[in-house]
């Protein structure tokens, strides 16, 4: 695990702020919101996620059956906040086997979806065609909430997004055929707004979909 902030959209290494640039700087994507280190999961770490993010932090709720949460990661400076949030769970595939999903939030032009869908980003943008019927849909933070699939990705995977409270919302299952767990219309919360209930939460090992 890294332990130091890295580049968003590519893993790079970034500069701090300094006397010629007031934001962090990757030497190929310029500035940034920088990626924080991923910590193993625990409440406690997802506690710090959630009280500086200023966009929000999704997970299913109730998780699924058998599912756990295995981790969180977080894009943005002590200054700005967090511009966004990444959530792993994982648990029973709908067809056998071991899934994991990963719920992105973020603002325009982050690009922290993108690099964990693999897809040239920074955001879904002519990768999903908004003109048609949504593949799948969510609730979210108590409203349906559309989703596409997203083209050009991997063949391991299944990306949808769309856009819940103004902001991107891109879900990511792996392996591909898991994506069958986007037609269930999952109830997504915004962990910004959960009580005490998350002291409850049940936590399994790092998702290392956090650290590719």
């Amino acid at each position: 695990m890294r332990g130091e902030p890295s580049c968003p959209k590519c893993g790079g290494r970034v500069r701090a702020p300094g006397l010629f640039a007031d934001s962090w700087q990757c030497a190929l994507h310029g500035p940034v919101q920088p990626l924080q280190p991923v910590i193993p999961p625990s409440v406690e770490a997802l506690g710090v996620v959630v009280h500086r993010a200023q966009v929000p932090v999704w997970m299913p709720w109730p998780l699924p059956l058998g599912w756990l949460f295995t981790g969180v990661a977080n894009a943005g400076d002590d200054r700005s906040g967090g511009r966004a949030t990444a959530v792993a769970c994982s648990g029973p595939g709908p067809l056998g086997g071991a899934g994991e999903l990963l719920l992105v939030a973020e603002e325009l032009g982050v690009g922290l979806g993108a690099r964990f869908a693999g897809v040239d980003g920074p955001d879904p943008g002519p990768a999903i065609c908004a003109d048609k019927p949504p593949h799948a849909k969510v609730v979210a933070a108590g409203r349906p909430t559309p989703l596409w699939h997203v083209a050009g990705t991997p063949t391991d995977r299944a990306v949808y997004a769309g856009e819940a409270l103004g902001l991107w919302l891109w879900a990511i299952v792996w392996p591909e055929q898991s994506g069958l767990l986007m037609y269930d219309e999952l109830v997504l919360t915004d962990l910004r707004d959960a009580g005490a209930e998350l002291d409850l939460l049940p936590c399994g090992a790092l998702s290392p979909r956090l650290l590719d």
